[in-house]
């Protein structure tokens, strides 16, 4: 039974920066291909970044990219995302997902951008 587990969210002022964690079991990362995604009040949900098992491509969306990071640590079976240079329109509910090979995704984690 896959599981998957974020956390990391917090409330921090613009520009601030948080890592989010994500705990997978019952698979291993470096199988599949996975990502992040937010959910924003009042907004569509929108995939931010994700990772190719393939070859191990990275993709941002336009909204965070040069400013978020996605990585994995194969040992640890978890993934992350470190957010830097946050703003208001950064606050949602994160969640990671993975595609094995249809999409699994658990509870989310909130983050809270203040001006």
């Amino acid at each position: 039974d896959v599981q998957l587990q974020a956390s990391g969210g917090g409330s921090v002022q613009a520009g601030g920066s948080l890592t989010l964690s994500c705990e997978a079991s019952g698979l291993s990362f470096e199988n599949y291909a996975s990502g992040w995604f937010r959910q924003a009040p009042g907004k569509e949900r929108e995939i931010i970044a994700c990772i190719s098992r393939i070859d191990g491509a990275t993709y941002y969306s336009d909204s965070v990219r040069g400013r978020f990071t996605i990585s994995s640590d194969a040992v640890k079976n978890f993934m992350y995302l470190q957010m830097n240079n946050l703003n208001p329109d950064d606050t949602g509910v994160y969640y990671c997902y993975v595609l094995a090979p249809t999409p699994h995704w658990g509870q989310g984690t909130q983050v809270t951008v203040s001006s």
